[in-house]
Formats: structure tokens, C-alpha cells, sequence
């Protein structure tokens, strides 16, 4: 046998309808956000990657499935959603678009990983990116879609909160941690070492336990932000008062990417132990830029829906299943079996969702079937039944029959 690969997971049709209720419930969400959807290759070219996340991130040097297609062309899976939209934005002149620009993805992503609680190789995401405005109540606007898809899910999070500053913030930035840092290297692990050359404010993201602890004496970049980068994070803080969302200030916020500028955000909880981050995003105005384009602003998010649907498991969430069967036709004999047929796909043409026997069940193991499937109704028919021309509608939940003419069954359940 043939076992499936490590870090992916089957949805089976038993758990489908949760992923449906995420996905619908992602879909309105973006609907009263006025949030459009984008849909994005599986695949890119390696370039966009390295040249947008960056090459000294953990997604580019560890996490992802590269390879080389027939043509000789460096082909990469996609890790992420971000990049993969800007490139869209660019290739297809959404520029001259109206401004802003919502867009939101749900997509499969590919990260070469350990797999851990709600994180898998390859995973789902609910992303949205907002191009066209530098305006921080833009940001507000992004964390409250997230936040808004949360909760409806019914989902108890906190919203973490950080300015990682422009390019000019950034430098200074920069220059503050090698300081911090220069003295401490031989206590680090080998990649933060690497880090400390090419990319100083990585070492903050760092999960080793010596370096966390470490970085806990580091310099914090909102003692370094520009009057500029500061006052866009003080308005960002008065939309979210405005809104009511409560928030709380992390300096230690950096994110996994090298595209981010200015706000990041993450909500998190505590019920998945050490992996607590739910969502997570940023501003990136320099990204569309740096892979091509012309200069435009933008922020998103990405959520990872395995961890929303464990999340909420650990919660003792239920979502609703609307996917059952509404009306069971157990059926005996020729005549019966043939009516039932018939009277299933009248219903299905009226949007009822309908089921009957397929493989010669006796009259009480369809009845068990019926009660295993979720059938709200069953009706039985046979001989006499055909003959008659009645039948007895069973309400499965309360077990009240309504006696009902053959030829009224299809308005009885569409009235």
C-alpha cells in the first residue's frame, strides 16, 4: 500500500462540511469588506520567492519544494499567498485598477517543515491583500477582516501589534542589533550567527531557546521608528480604539518576511500551547516594487485554516452541518424502487437535497442508513404504498408521520 506523505492530511467527506463552513464563512466575510477574490498559479517561478520574501528568510533557505521542470526553469511551489498576488497585481496591469484594491485568496501553500499541532506541509490559507493606500486606517481595516472571520467562527483571539518601521527605521534598526549582538555570538545557534551578516533582525525570530532567552535584553525597533513610521503606528492604535478592538503593543512582532514594513500584526491564543499565532500580516509598500512593479502600497494577512479548524476543536467549537440529506426514500420492490428513483430527482431538480437505496438494502437497514446519513425525513414506499397512491412522510427528529398523496411530495418539500 501506498501511504500518503508526511505533513499532508486527507479531508474526509465525514469532516468536509467544517472546511465548507470556513471557506463560506471567509467568502462573506470578504463580501462585507468589500474584499474581491484572486486566485493565483499553485506554482511560480523561484525568483518571485527569493526576490520577494527574501533571501535570508526561513521560508526561502529551509521550507520550500523547489525544483526543476522539464524546460530547466527553477519552479517553486507556492509557501505563501503574498507574492504570488503581486506578481498577478504587476503581470496584469491591476495598477490602473480603482484604488484601493481588496483581493482574497483561499489557497493551498507548500512549506518543507517539521510537522507540528496545525501545521503541515502543505496547508490551506485565507490571505487578503489590500493594495493602493499608505493610510494606516487601511491597516485597521485588514486586522478588522481578520478579526471579524475570527470571531464569527467563534474563535477567542488577542491582537498582538508592532511597527517594524521604512527602510531609514530599519537601517538604524539594524545597526542597534549588531551592536546588541556582537558580543553574544558564541552563545547562538549557527543560523542566527549567519543571520547577525546578512539579516540582524531574523536573530529576533529565532525559536532556539538560548537565543529567545537572549533576546530578551535586545533593542526594540519602536525605539527607532522615524516620525513618520511613528505617527502612522499612534493613528493605527486610534482606528482600533475607534473600532473597540482590543490590542496589545509587542516590539518582538518582526514576522518571518522580509517584505514587511511598518505595521505587523498577529492574533494569537493560548490553547494550542507553544504555536499560539492564529493569523498574522503586515504592510509591505515596497514589495510590488522590489519584485518589478511600480510603487503601491499594500497590506494582508494569512491564516492557516488547519489551524482555525483545530483551534476551534480545542474549544469545544461546533459548526453547523447544513450538508445533510433532507428527504430518504427507503424503497421495496420494483414499482417502489422506481418511484422512489423518480421522486428523488424531481426533488434534486428543485434543490432539495434527496437520497434512496442503491444497493438492496432490507427495509430496516435503509432505515438505519437514513439515521446514519443525517436524514431529516424518510419515506418509506412499497406495494402498498403504490397502489394507494399515499405515503407517510417521518419527521426523524421528533417521529411524527404526515400522511401525504405521491403526486404532493415534491410541493411538500419546496412550499
Amino acid at each position: 500500500m501506498v501511504n500518503i506523505p508526511k505533513g499532508t492530511k486527507d479531508v474526509l467527506p465525514s469532516e468536509s462540511y467544517k472546511w465548507h463552513y470556513l471557506e463560506n464563512t471567509a467568502r462573506e466575510v470578504a463580501r462585507i469588506f468589500g474584499v474581491k477574490e484572486i486566485r493565483t498559479p499553485t506554482f511560480e517561478h523561484t525568483e518571485l520567492f527569493l526576490r520577494g520574501v527574501g533571501d535570508t528568510t526561513d521560508i526561502v533557505n529551509k521550507e520550500m519544494y523547489t525544483f526543476e521542470d522539464k524546460g530547466k526553469r527553477s519552479i517553486t511551489l507556492k509557501p505563501e499567498g503574498t507574492a504570488g498576488v503581486a506578481r498577478a497585481f504587476i503581470e496584469n496591469g491591476l495598477i490602473s485598477s480603482a484604488m484601493p484594491l481588496k483581493m482574497y485568496y483561499i489557497t493551498p501553500v507548500f512549506r518543507y517543515e517539521r510537522p507540528q499541532a496545525g501545521r503541515l506541509r502543505e496547508h490551506h490559507q485565507f490571505g487578503v491583500e489590500f493594495y493602493g493606500s499608505k493610510s494606516p486606517d487601511i491597516d485597521a481595516e485588514v486586522i478588522l477582516t481578520a478579526y471579524t472571520f475570527l470571531s464569527k467562527v467563534g474563535l477567542k483571539v488577542a491582537l498582538n501589534i508592532n511597527s517594524m518601521g521604512c527602510k531609514e527605521c530599519r537601517a538604524e534598526y539594524n545597526k542597534a542589533l549588531k551592536e546588541f549582538y556582537k558580543d553574544k555570538l558564541d552563545s547562538m545557534c549557527p543560523t542566527c550567527r549567519e543571520r547577525y551578516e546578512k539579516n540582524p533582525l531574523r536573530i529576533i525570530d529565532c525559536k532556539e531557546d538560548n537565543c529567545k532567552k537572549i533576546n530578551e535584553n535586545a533593542p526594540m525597533i519602536t525605539d527607532y521608528l522615524c516620525g513618520e513610521c511613528s505617527e502612522h503606528f499612534e493613528s493605527l492604535k486610534k482606528y482600533l480604539k475607534i473600532a473597540g478592538l482590543e490590542y496589545t503593543v509587542n516590539p518582538r512582532i518582526v514576522r518571518g518576511l522580509d517584505y514587511y514594513t511598518k505595521t505587523v500584526f498577529e492574533f494569537v491564543t493560548t490553547s494550542l500551547g507553544s504555536q499560539g499565532t492564529v493569523c498574522g500580516g503586515g504592510r509591505y509598500d515596497n514589495l510590488v516594487e522590489q519584485i518589478g512593479g511600480s510603487p503601491v502600497p499594500g497590506i494582508g494577512f494569512g491564516m492557516g485554516l488547519e489551524r482555525v479548524l483545530m483551534l476551534a476543536e480545542t474549544m469545544g467549537i461546533e459548526f453547523p452541518n447544513n450538508e445533510k440529506v433532507e428527504v430518504y426514500f427507503a424503497s421495496m420492490g420494483e414499482k417502489a424502487c422506481d418511484k422512489a428513483f423518480e421522486l428523488c430527482y424531481a426533488l434534486r431538480n428543485k434543490g432539495v437535497s434527496a437520497e434512496t437505496d442503491h444497493i438492496g438494502r432490507s427495509f430496516k437497514s435503509q432505515f438505519k442508513y437514513a439515521d446514519k446519513i443525517g436524514a431529516k425525513f424518510v419515506i418509506a414506499l412499497g406495494d402498498n404504498e403504490i397502489d394507494s397512491g399515499l405515503c407517510k412522510v417521518r419527521d426523524m427528529a421528533s417521529g411524527v408521520e404526515t400522511e401525504l398523496p405521491l403526486e404532493k411530495i415534491v410541493e411538500f418539500f419546496i412550499k
